[in-house]
């Protein structure tokens, strides 16, 4: 779970991961959602890091919390996955899954969910190698 002094390194993480999909918040709002993680991890969801052997930061995970009223159970979120390029294929995508999945069975939930972009074949690859399992479900946005 991402602390006060795993701030700095998360940030560049974040920031690349916007950048991957055409986005760009802007530093001080993304270090704003991540203290927001970080004061109520057991409410919001929390951010993960992972480190190589070495201690550098390269890869982070957002998991968030929700419910399914279908389970009738707390769901946990994969909201986002990002390891940087250099780090790809190292194991760090499968460390930090697994770690949602831990964290996620610890708080109660009944079963972690997440989504990926349709071009994304290399994190579906990570995914079908993990055990996912592709839901049928077509997932839709509406910008507030």
């Amino acid at each position: 779970m991402v602390g006060e002094g795993d701030l700095a390194d998360l940030l560049p993480l974040v920031e690349a991961y916007c950048v991957f999909y055409g986005r760009n918040p802007g530093h001080d709002a993304l270090e704003a959602l991540a203290r927001e993680l970080m004061a109520e991890p057991d409410r919001e969801g929390r951010h993960l890091i992972a480190r190589d052997g070495e201690g550098r930061a390269v890869g982070f995970a957002t998991l968030l919390w929700s419910w399914s009223t279908p389970r009738a159970a707390r769901l946990g979120i994969m909201n986002d996955l990002f390891v940087a390029p250099e780090a790809r294929g190292s194991g760090a995508a499968e460390a930090l899954i697994q770690a949602c999945v831990d964290h996620a069975r610890a708080h109660g939930a009944c079963a972690l969910e997440w989504a990926t972009a349709r071009d994304n074949h290399r994190a579906q690859a990570v995914y079908d190698r993990f055990g996912g399992v592709r839901e049928d479900w077509l997932t839709y946005g509406y910008e507030l």
